[in-house]
């Protein structure tokens, strides 16, 4: 949905998207609320599925109303509130779940119903009437809108180094709790504790380093940057004896954080601002392309090698598989970053209207 919702705001307006969105979350929760049986929670998870295609359009709301220079450090603000919610999301919920089962949805409902009501009331449209253009219906699908790329070459080098660095994320986040469990014994609430802390340091890096040091090492270095941070600290994860290993490689493995919001910021600085959300729905879309085979690489592997027929047992498999993807992608930016010396794009940005937030 992430491509359909992009090119969708690029025709309508980002306000009119983001508000139907957030409208659906509301539904989607409220019917998880009262699902009277499996096929009719099938149905919520469709409708949360696609308006969580939202995510494109509010990147692309930050590239509208955010100068290029500051682009990186607001899409670390947007990374900072899902820090947030990874911190406080899993205690809330099982302390509400513990209460009543159905009351996590509830209150989930609520925040959505809330949201919807102060962004009808506060949020303006950020993208005038003179920048929209006409839904091209063979791009506002996955594939189509990834051939559309094509017109922009520094863009289209740069996707499947997005994806593979998307995919090691989902592989660690799939095997974490089986990861820990199955080597340090962690509890239930230990599992949970890492999470909240790996969510707080990870909202803090973003909420107030991000746009410090991507404006530094400019965008093509901070992505590179992180990404051998990443390596490492896959590395690190695989290897750690101990469980205080784990929290002592998240202080540093957090680090990482920055690439994504600098590879995001290189991107809206070689699309004109009439494209924004339908590319930015491509770049969503990929991400959450890696939910499908991110976790079946990753259990797979750790189920493989912690069988008791192993004679040498390797439960970090996945975390050194996912070290290997971010290599990957990272050598595939690289020859995009390479070919696209020398074809930045000034006089695109520079017929952007000023904006402000």
């Amino acid at each position: 949905a992430s491509p359909i919702l992009g090119a969708l705001s690029d025709r309508f307006g980002r306000r009119r998207i983001i508000l139907s969105a957030t409208a659906g979350s509301a539904i989607d929760y409220t019917i998880m609320a009262n699902a009277p049986t499996l096929g009719w929670l099938f149905v919520a998870r469709m409708i949360s599925g696609a308006t969580a295609g939202i995510l494109a359009t509010a990147n692309a709301y930050v590239v509208d109303v955010t100068p290029p220079e500051k682009r990186a450090g607001a899409f670390g603000m947007i990374n900072a509130a899902f820090g947030l919610g990874i911190m406080l999301g899993p205690p809330l919920g099982g302390l509400l779940g513990h209460i009543n089962i159905h009351l996590p949805f509830w209150f989930a409902a609520a925040c959505s119903a809330m949201n919807w009501i102060w962004g009808f009331l506060v949020l303006p449209e950020s993208l005038p009437p003179t920048q929209r253009r006409p839904v091209a219906w063979k791009r506002a699908n996955p594939i189509g809108a990834l051939l559309a790329l094509r017109r922009f070459p520094a863009v289209f080098g740069l996707t499947m180094a997005y994806f593979m660095v998307y995919l090691s994320q989902t592989m660690m986040q799939s095997i974490w709790a089986l990861y820990t469990q199955e080597r340090y014994h962690w509890s239930v609430l230990q599992v949970g504790l890492s999470l909240m802390v790996a969510g707080g340091l990870m909202a803090l890096l973003q909420a107030t380093l991000v746009k410090h040091i991507v404006p530094r090492l400019g965008d093509t270095r901070a992505f590179i940057w992180g990404c051998w941070v990443w390596v490492l600290a896959f590395a690190a994860y695989g290897l750690a004896s101990a469980g205080w290993m784990i929290y002592a490689t998240m202080v540093f493995g957090t680090m990482a954080g920055i690439a994504t919001p600098a590879l995001q910021a290189y991107v809206t600085k070689h699309v004109p601002a009439t494209e924004q959300g339908a590319v930015q729905g491509v770049f969503s879309g990929l991400g959450s392309l890696s939910y499908i085979p991110g976790p079946l690489i990753a259990t797979w592997s750790f189920g493989w090698a912690v069988a008791d027929s192993r004679r040498v047992h390797l439960p970090g498999i996945a975390f050194f598989e996912a070290g290997l993807a971010v290599l990957i992608g990272m050598v595939l930016a690289l020859r995009s970053f390479r070919r696209d010396r020398g074809m930045a794009l000034p006089s695109l940005e520079a017929t952007e209207p000023a904006t402000t937030a």
